[in-house]
């Protein structure tokens, strides 16, 4: 019997992926592990293993690349030897999301060049298309630059009518939204359509973990400690450590922690897996790593998904104090202001101090005020006691 190949669910939220490029022909063996097709989900790029043998056949009617595919749908088949091949691949069913048989696997981005598509039109990423169709270039006869002959932005760009890069008035400019920048606003907005954010802040004093930090070697960044503070924090204070799954609450046994990281297109939250059980030294060496492939756009979607708390900072932008997003599904998120001297009462005198303010939106149908504020008392202290860091 045919092995259906479908489009897998590559993260929690994700409901739907485009297409790419098959990394195997119609009528090529295929051998377990093999990588079979690229997918985009809302921010990643992921080359899709199989997890069986047999040779692929892509039906005349199989999602065309760049098509958005919802989760579930079949996009080809594995065939057994002498077996028949099937006409048509069923219509794309929404409901498939929740019984998804997976034909391939979500593998680490490969370095080697895929073979080239069978299919007859050129690949082009599914980027290039949408910005495509926004300029109304017609890409089907394009000669791609990118890998494997793909039409990428800056080819659709190079064919578009000078006038039509953007829409200008004389005080406006008008430019396609990214992709990235889609899948942002779609978070914010559901964030902020299904969840009952509240806000508390608290002004730490942060003088003792400043000269900790002056006098280590290596030196790692706030976010470092406070990552580690948190997922500490959060041990403690399980209920922050949630989400919300249909009507039920999930409390995750593991705490990772995502951080944002600004980039071009806008923002990437990788995940620092297991983050109370990592010194900062270490979390500072993954940190690192992740934030410089974000930056070059290597991040996978395992790498950006599974986190459980949100940390974004904004201090080093000067910004003193502001009122996060929560990422959803997760019930929290933590907001860092900029550590700054400024005066303070301390043992009875007014002497400059290093403070910042640090603000948590967490989703109130998850928690109440109290044990989200029982948290903030307990980053307090351990803001400013940093006495042991190292992994417990």
């Amino acid at each position: 019997m045919a092995i259906e190949v479908v489009m897998p669910r590559l993260g929690w939220t994700m409901e739907e992926g485009t297409l790419v490029e098959w990394l195997k022909a119609s009528g090529e063996p295929v051998q377990t592990g093999d990588l079979l097709f690229t997918v985009e989900s809302d921010k990643a790029l992921n080359e899709v293993e199989a997890f069986d043998a047999g040779t692929l056949h892509i039906p005349a009617n199989a999602p065309a690349l760049g098509d958005s595919v919802p989760v579930g749908t079949v996009l080809g088949y594995l065939l057994g030897e002498g077996e028949t091949p099937p006409e048509k691949v069923p219509p794309p069913s929404r409901s498939a999301a929740n019984d998804v048989t997976v034909g391939g696997a979500p593998a680490p981005a490969s370095s080697s060049p895929p073979p080239a598509s069978g299919g007859a039109k050129p690949a082009i990423s599914p980027r290039a298309r949408r910005l495509a169709q926004e300029l109304g270039v017609d890409w089907e006869h394009l000669i791609g630059t990118g890998r494997t002959g793909r039409i990428t932005e800056d080819d659709v760009r190079a064919a578009a009518p000078a006038d039509s890069v953007a829409e200008e008035t004389d005080d406006a400019k008008r430019l396609p939204m990214s992709s990235i920048r889609q899948a942002i606003a779609e978070r914010v907005v559901a964030s902020h359509r299904d969840g009952a954010p509240v806000t508390l802040t608290a002004e730490l004093d942060a003088t003792a973990l400043v000269e900790h930090r002056q006098r280590a070697r290596p030196r790692p960044g706030y976010i470092d400690y406070l990552i580690r503070f948190a997922a500490l924090a959060l041990e403690r204070h399980p209920a922050l450590n949630s989400s919300l799954r249909g009507g039920d609450i999930l409390l995750h046994t593991g705490i990772h922690i995502g951080f944002a990281v600004d980039v071009e297109a806008g923002l990437l939250v990788p995940v620092v897996r297991d983050a109370n059980r990592k010194s900062v030294e270490e979390i500072a060496s993954q940190s690192a790593r992740l934030s410089g492939q974000a930056r070059r756009g290597e991040l996978t979607s395992q790498e950006m998904t599974g986190g459980t708390f949100t940390i974004t900072n904004l201090g080093a932008a000067g910004i003193d104090a502001f009122t996060p997003i929560v990422n959803p599904p997760q019930c929290a998120i933590l907001g860092l202001g900029r550590i700054a001297q400024r005066p303070s009462v301390h043992e009875g005198r007014v002497v400059p101090r290093w403070l910042t303010v640090v603000s948590l939106t967490f989703d109130h149908r998850l928690v109440d005020g109290a044990p989200a504020a029982r948290f903030l008392a307990t980053l307090r202290e351990l803001v400013e006691s940093p006495i042991d860091l190292g992994a417990e």
